[in-house]
Parts: C-alpha cells; structure tokens; sequence
C-alpha cells in the first residue's frame, strides 16, 4: 500500500462531559481506515443537571462516535474519575459492558498496574521494589476504602470538611469492577488472535505504547510514568512549588507520616462536659483521614500514564493527572523537551489543579500565543467546579490563576460547555 495511504489525513478529539473526570476519544482518519483510541472514562461528579445515567449515555455516545470499533483503550491510572465508566454489573447495562462490545485491540495502562513484577530490569529495581510499591498502593487504597464507614462516627464535622473526605475516599477506592473489566478486555484482545501485538501494554517513561502498529505514520512516545529505576521522586509527593505550581504564593506543607496515629475505635456516650473534647478529636481524626487519603491522590497521580501522539510536526499530548514528581523526569530530557515544543492540543493536566501543569512544561508550548495565529495551541479542559479545594487555600479545581494562563495563550476547549451533544470536539487536518 503506498505510504499516502498509511498516512492520516485528520485527527478529531473529542472531549466528552462527564463532570469531575476525563474522558477523550482521538479518531484517526485515514485515506481507507479510521483508528479510534479512547483515552479515560470516568467521573466522581456527574455534570450539573445532567441524567444519572450520564455515563451510560457517555458510553452510547462513544459507540456512536467510534462507529461501533475502539482499536485501542488507555487507562491512564486507576483513579474513579480515570476508570469508572470501565466499571460493568451483574445485569451487563453498566457503561462498561457497553465499551466491552467494542472490542479493542490494545489496553494501553501504567506499569504499576501489571500483575506481575516485569521481568525488564529497567521496570523496577528488583522484584522485591515493584511489589513493595504494589503493596504500599494496595494498602492505602484498602484505607481509603474505610473511609466512609469511619465518617459514620465522626459527628459535628463541617459539611465542606466531611464533603473532602467523601470525595477522596470515593476516588482512591479500588475500582474493581472497572480493573477487572480492563483485566478481561485485555485477556478477550488476546483470546481473539488477530495479532501476536494485541492485549494489554504496561508503560513507562520510553517504552513501546503498544500502538504503533495500530497507528501508522503517527509517532506514540511514552513520557510517563517514570519506573523507580528511573526516579524515585513518585514515591514522594511536593505539595508546594513556587516555581512550577500556579500558587498565589508559596504555603509550607509539613511532613506527614502514612500511618494514622488512631486506632479504630467504638464510638461512646460523652458527658455533656466533655463534648467539646470529643469534637476536637474527631476534628483531629477527620484531618488525619485527610492527610492519609491525600497521600494516596498523590500517588496515583504520580503513577499516569503521559502519552504524546505527534503526526508531522504537531504533537497532541494526553498526561492523566500527571504531577510535578512524574512530569521532573521528562522534562530533564532533552529530546522530550523538543517534542514538546510543538504540542498543537493539550488536555489540561488534573481537571486544571494548581499542580499539574508545571510552568517549565506550559513555557515549552512554542505555539501558545495571541488568537491571530494560525497555527494556535488548543487546551482541553474536563472539569467541575466546587469539587475539589478551594479558593480560600488558593487550591480550587480548576485553579482559577492557571484557566486565565491558558484562556489568554490557548484556544481553550471546557467541557463545560458541551451543551446537548455531551462533548467538544476539534478537528486537526494534515
């Protein structure tokens, strides 16, 4: 087949409303085949009057959309509002058993989710490091499961307080349903024998995608995450950087140890004298759940997959929540920071938090500028807001300081405005 022919002619991105979360399908367009890869699908708060079967709808949606066909999924990591919409049930009307039946070819997921120690040594440092890190996230996704039932005694908490709690613990659960499902979508890719290169891909920073043969022509580079070989900054979190976040000014964090210093306890009857003691210890408690379950957003964060497509000389890029610790990596390395000179369309890192978009990746986008140029970086942005921090800790999502970066250097794309189509699109011809 000539070269032409293996060469796409258009990429549509579409960008689907799911409220607080992410869902992006990238529909390849060739001379005689289309390739669709859906990048995420979940969400931990349904858009504002929406349907509650918001993301069954989605998922209809994305059949639609993909004409029937998904080539390729990419799970970036494991967060609710990353995999729920993978999630089936029992009566197989769930939003997953709906992408089941699209049968893609690839699972494209982080290294840390393989279920297996790699046997590459550049995966990990040892086997006895991979699953001492498997085993630290299965444990602080156990405690964050337990989080709503330790809620139940904590009594007095403010509404924004036990509404934090809440939404943590919701997102740091296991997601089972939606893991299996991607497990067996993996297995069924596989079973079906079209292709030795079918079945599921465990990536890190400079891996093989496992989408290249689905893609011809388009170059996949793996930014992220890095392996702990490669850097161990993912095991820590730095949660105040003034050169790189979108702060108003630098806030010191203090240390915070993993372990909860309170054990489990039955809740009592408290003598009217003593309330006010009782209150203070559950304030304390319900912090120390925070802090706790805080850890563990941060690491999972840490743990995206960074994926950027490049057809000539654009590059779209797709980093899941990516933080400061997975990004530091990447942007040491001279080639990647080339790449990213030429990002044409960028999904805005972690629904827009202040930490996911560092200044030294947004000041590499060579395209960002005023509205007269042709050629204009375009910015992806899936959000709700009132979600998730909050102003008056200079911490709300979206960060209100890093919308007004983008929206005055960017063509800015908001979910939020999806209206009744329940997505934004944008075509890129080449």
């Amino acid at each position: 087949m000539p070269s032409e022919a293996l060469t796409p002619v258009k990429l549509t991105i579409r960008a689907y409303n799911v409220g607080f979360g992410d869902c992006n399908l990238l529909t390849f367009d060739y001379p005689n085949f289309v390739r669709n890869v859906l990048i995420d699908f979940g969400s931990t708060r349904l858009p504002a009057n929406s349907n509650r079967n918001n993301t069954r709808i989605i998922a209809n949606q994305i059949k639609h959309d993909c004409g029937g066909k998904l080539d390729a999924i990419v799970a970036t990591h494991r967060h609710k509002d990353h995999i729920s919409g993978f999630a089936t049930n029992k009566s197989g009307t769930g939003p997953g058993d709906i992408i089941r039946k699209l049968e893609p070819d690839i699972i494209v997921q982080p290294w840390t989710e393989h279920p297996d120690a790699p046997v590459d040594a550049e995966v990990a440092p040892s086997l006895k490091a991979f699953h001492a890190y498997q085993q630290r996230l299965r444990d602080m996704e156990t405690f964050a499961e337990s989080v709503h039932s330790q809620l139940k005694n904590l009594r007095g908490l403010s509404r924004v307080t036990r509404s934090r709690l809440r939404f943590m613990g919701e997102n740091n659960i296991t997601n089972r349903a939606a893991v299996l499902n991607l497990k067996a979508l993996a297995e069924a890719a596989v079973s079906r024998g079209e292709s030795s290169r079918h079945g599921g891909y465990f990536v890190y920073t400079g891996s093989n995608s496992g989408l290249g043969h689905l893609l011809p022509n388009v170059d996949v580079e793996v930014l992220g995450p890095p392996t702990l070989k490669q850097s161990r900054e993912i095991e820590s979190q730095v949660h105040s950087h003034p050169d790189q976040f979108w702060h108003m000014q630098a806030k010191a964090s203090s240390a915070i140890e993993q372990n909860s210093p309170f054990p489990a306890f039955h809740a009592l009857s408290v003598p009217p004298y003593a309330r006010w003691l009782r209150q203070r210890l559950d304030d304390l408690r319900a912090e120390e759940l925070f802090r706790i379950v805080r850890i563990l957003d941060d690491v999972l964060n840490n743990t995206s997959v960074i994926l950027l497509f490049k057809v000539g000389d654009q590059a779209f890029l797709f980093p899941g929540d990516a933080q400061w610790e997975n990004w530091s990596y990447a942007l040491d390395q001279p080639r990647y920071q080339e790449l990213l000179r030429k990002v044409q369309v960028y999904k805005i890192g972690h629904h827009g938090s202040l930490n996911a978009t560092p200044k030294s990746l947004w000041q590499l986008f060579e395209r960002r500028g005023p509205h007269t140029r042709s050629d204009r970086l375009q910015s992806l942005l899936s959000t709700k807001e009132g979600v998730h921090g909050s102003p008056e800790r200079d911490s709300e999502v979206p960060r209100t300081k890093l919308v007004d970066a983008v929206r005055e250097d960017s063509r800015l794309l908001d979910t939020r405005q999806a209206g009744h189509t329940h997505c934004i699109k944008t075509d890129i011809a080449f």
